[in-house]
């Protein structure tokens, strides 16, 4: 039990994310005793992946997080009189301006014979601080443990005495009831959390409703035409239309991260996973397409030597001059002479000036070197086009790699590691405080929820966690999130399991270009016939005006009108979530106010593509904690254990085997120790 801990490890990590997971198993892997906790009750903090409930539950949590307030702390009355206490926040401020649209349709049933009737309903939650995060109130995810009730909002585009009509009691409850189980009829909680707004056609534009704001479908925003129509005619599910019942029911299927990013096939993670053996308890799969967003077009862009010679998009002048600027590209160091001149000016200046065709340039800059005109010098711009050159072919024709069910496998793959060498886990268990002696200036113990003072030489705590106190100077960036469910791929091909990744340029002066990950069933995130699609970009404003431009360029809403739009070459969009996440990567830690030596901060995700930051952060802090040391060293081979006895020895080598994966498992997922045979 969490409550009969040990008293006394060698390091305390607080925090269960990516930089944090692999400090702890290479302390663990190093021979410290190591104790991992979290308040949280999954595993990655920001890092984390989520099945469709999970991510609801999630921005519950938040709501409810947004509503604690710190007490006076319990925890003074453990602090003697040569000690001071650093008290931790009970609150997570990391994300906000979260806002949930859902565009599928949503079969509303009549009181009487449960028929279908025509209406389609657009679903907002305007932010954490709002009443409920919650959309699902009448079908439960297959398998799900919890519920999780909120209340909906509708478009409503009236005022006044156009209101919309809100059901009476009795046919509300049956609206949502009648769905369920007889056994399971809602409960009180659920009632009086549950609010629903049908949506009446009239020309007039949306207005707010009492508190709560209702806000316009995209149709809407477009033309001030009547959108959504209440006729009450029986409609049959056309062929191939989703609903958010059945993504409600398909929720497990879901793995949806808060924060994304890609893995360089020879960046820094991919070599610590197979140096340390820990990718042999995950797999992932080769993304198969870069991208390009060029004059309201999305197009693939040539990256390999036979991507460029079969591309169709190229002339053949422009092959042989974007094939001769990669070549020097992979060995810029040994020409300086040919790029010293134009050091100070940008990336984008430079290529002008190798005669290459728009067209061209276009494509190395946002899809090969991944900046935007302004971001990067000449010699950015360079490493990051040889280093993306350098990482194709290892095991694909791009240079990316996914891991299968999500970035926040990640993490806990780590733990794992961490607890096969002897590290203790504690999710949903608190740390109230870190004790200081006042005379050393040294952090010694920490006070958890339940008052066990908990000694230790090294404490590794996750930025969120601190106070407004201890983070009273620190100035935080923001990363712009979105996470999209759409019903086809932004570039259609042979095949519709493709994972794709997109740059569009930043639209006007001050903002950012944004990143555009598209993700198949294949990958273990999304339910079939749907993808997943992520958008991220640094801040300029809230997540939502951030991005909501490039996703009106790249999808259409799934309303009713679309639906019989069979031809738009646009996919339609199902249902859209948007939150700011607080970037701390490139805090000083002398920012924290008053932190003893012994007590190292990890940040939390930042906006790169790739994790090498958090890997570096990681091995940094190992060896300020173990000197000398080496940095999560492979595992020792059980064929090299010697044991007494030569029949326990072949025993014990056949049990240290990992057992492969279950048979849900694509057969095209990577194994990362053979990038030979991988890449073949």
């Amino acid at each position: 039990m969490a409550d009969n801990l040990p008293s006394e490890f060698d390091v305390i990590v607080i925090g269960t994310g990516l930089p944090e997971s692999i400090t702890a198993a290479a302390c663990s892997r190093s021979g410290q005793r190591v104790l991992h906790v979290d308040s949280r009750s999954y595993y990655g903090g920001n890092w984390a992946s989520f099945s469709f409930s999970g991510l609801l539950s999630w921005l519950k949590e938040y709501q409810e997080n947004s509503d604690i307030v710190n007490e006076n702390p319990a925890w003074q009355e453990h602090i003697l009189e040569n000690e001071e206490g650093i008290a931790l926040s009970r609150k997570d401020k990391t994300i906000q301006h979260v806002e949930v649209f859902c565009y599928a349709r949503k079969p509303l049933y009549s009181k009487c014979n449960r028929e279908p009737l025509t209406r389609s309903v657009c679903y907002a939650v305007s932010t954490v601080s709002s009443s409920s995060q919650d959309l699902h109130e009448d079908v439960e995810e297959t398998g799900a443990l919890q519920k999780n009730h909120a209340s909906v909002t509708s478009v409503n585009p009236t005022e006044g005495e156009h209101s919309a009509y809100l059901p009476s009691e009795d046919e509300s409850s049956c609206t949502v009831s009648c769905q369920m189980p007889t056994e399971q009829t809602p409960n009180s909680d659920l009632e009086s959390s549950l609010e629903i707004y049908d949506v009446e056609a009239t020309g007039e534009e949306g207005k707010h409703c009492d508190d709560i704001t209702c806000v316009k479908s995209a149709s809407e925003e477009e033309t001030s035409e009547n959108v959504l129509t209440t006729e009450d005619t029986t409609l049959q599910p056309k062929k191939n239309r989703i609903t958010y019942s059945q993504i409600i029911k398909e929720g497990r299927r879901f793995n949806i991260d808060l924060v994304s990013k890609l893995l360089y096939s020879r960046g820094l993670l991919i070599d610590l996973l197979i140096k340390s053996n820990v990718s042999r308890y995950a797999e992932f799969k080769n993304i198969t397409r870069i991208l390009a967003f060029r004059e309201g077009r999305v197009e693939q862009v040539p990256c390999s030597r036979a991507d460029v010679f079969n591309s169709k998009q190229l002339t053949m002048v422009e092959k042989r001059m974007l094939m001769k600027f990669l070549t020097f590209c992979m060995e810029y160091e040994e020409h300086p002479d040919e790029y010293k001149a134009y050091e100070e000016i940008t990336f984008s200046e430079y290529l002008k000036t190798q005669k290459l065709t728009p067209n061209l340039q276009y494509f190395v800059l946002h899809s090969i070197a991944m900046t935007s005109e302004t971001a990067s010098n000449t010699i950015d711009g360079l490493k990051a086009t040889k280093n993306f050159l350098h990482c194709l072919g290892r095991y694909g024709n791009t240079p990316f790699l996914f891991p299968l069910y999500g970035q926040g496998e990640l993490p806990q793959c780590f733990c794992r590691m961490c607890a096969v060498f002897g590290g203790i886990y504690c999710l949903r268990h608190s740390v109230q405080c870190l004790v200081v002696d006042k005379e050393s200036r040294k952090c010694k113990a920490v006070i958890d929820q339940f008052g066990q003072r908990i000694i230790s030489k090294h404490f590794l705590v996750e930025d969120s966690y601190f106070s407004e106190n201890t983070c009273s100077h620190v100035q935080y960036r923001q990363i712009s999130r979105s996470v999209l469910i759409t019903d086809r791929s932004v570039l259609k091909a042979d095949s519709d399991q493709q994972i794709s990744i997109l740059t569009v340029p930043a639209m006007e002066t001050g903002t950012f270009a944004v990143r555009v990950i598209e993700l198949c069933s294949s990958t273990m995130t999304c339910m079939k016939g749907t993808y997943l699609v992520h958008l991220t970009c640094t801040s300029s404003k809230t997540a939502r005006e951030d991005l909501e431009p490039v996703v009106q360029k790249l999808f259409t809403p799934y309303t009713e009108t679309e639906i019989e739009n069979e031809e738009d070459e646009k996919p339609r969009l199902l249902w859209a979530l948007y939150f700011n996440m607080r970037d701390s990567s490139d805090v000083s830690r002398n920012s924290y106010n008053d932190l003893p030596s012994n007590i190292y901060v990890c940040s939390g995700p930042d906006c790169g593509l790739g994790n090498d930051n958090a890997v570096k952060q990681a091995e940094t802090l190992f060896q300020q904690i173990c000197p000398n040391e080496d940095f999560c060293p492979p595992p020792p081979n059980p064929e090299d254990i010697v044991i007494d006895g030569d029949s326990l020895q072949s025993e014990a080598s056949e049990s240290s085997f990992i057992p492969e994966a279950n048979s849900e498992t694509p057969q095209e997922s990577r194994s990362l120790g053979n990038p030979e045979q991988s890449s073949q």
